[in-house]
């Protein structure tokens, strides 16, 4: 999960989104130096910490910061200092690992998308592509659902001409890979990785 931090472009400030909403259908409490989000209709959203620096370790960031287990047991505490009772049970898991492609098949429904089976190491999942040059039996960077990509969008679970999708196989353009070539493909991997394990982006 990444939430934001940017001294330089909004201050300081800790950006923890929750769920997208509707920015006009919107409600605020403030305990202190936070603000809890939710839609009108009391969904979460997300939290704003503000004068971050000063109640947290944070690193010198500029953009989307991983959070972890130590900087969401130290927000944990603040909440309980502060009276916010939430339970702050968020998901840890990296959202960008090495997925190895099972199978690709034709969509039914597109010729240019094809429906892939992905082992990503936990579990197995269907992400619909439209690369040119993806394949069976390669290794490549998947984006899970959840994923922040540099750009900024979020990936989600989603319908691509009517066959579910989660997930994305990543060119190097869009996981901002310095010299990414500019042509349409993904990003096939060499054998040395592995398997579910998380890539990291530089």
């Amino acid at each position: 999960m990444d939430v934001f931090y940017n001294p330089n472009g909004i201050g300081d400030v800790l950006l923890i989104p929750i769920k997208d909403g509707n920015r006009y259908e919107i409600e605020s409490t403030n305990y202190d130096n936070i603000t809890r989000i939710t839609s009108t209709d009391g969904e979460l959203l997300g939290y704003n910490i503000f004068q971050a620096s000063q109640v947290l370790d944070l690193p010198n960031a500029n953009g989307a910061l991983r959070l972890n287990e130590d900087l969401l047991e130290k927000i944990r505490e603040l909440f309980i200092e502060k009276g916010i009772k939430d339970p702050l049970d968020f998901d840890l898991s990296p959202k960008f690992v090495v997925g190895y492609v099972t199978t690709k098949e034709p969509h039914e429904n597109a010729d240019k998308l094809s429906v892939c089976q992905v082992d990503v190491g936990t579990e197995k999942l269907q992400i619909v592509c439209g690369a040119p040059n993806v394949d069976a039996e390669q290794k490549v960077v998947v984006a899970k659902v959840g994923a922040t990509m540099p750009s900024g969008m979020k990936i989600k679970a989603s319908e691509l001409r009517g066959v579910p999708s989660n997930g994305m196989i990543c060119s190097q353009k869009e996981l901002g890979i310095p010299n990414a070539p500019q042509e349409k493909g993904i990003y096939v991997l060499d054998d040395s990785f592995t398997v579910g394990e998380e890539f990291i982006l530089s």
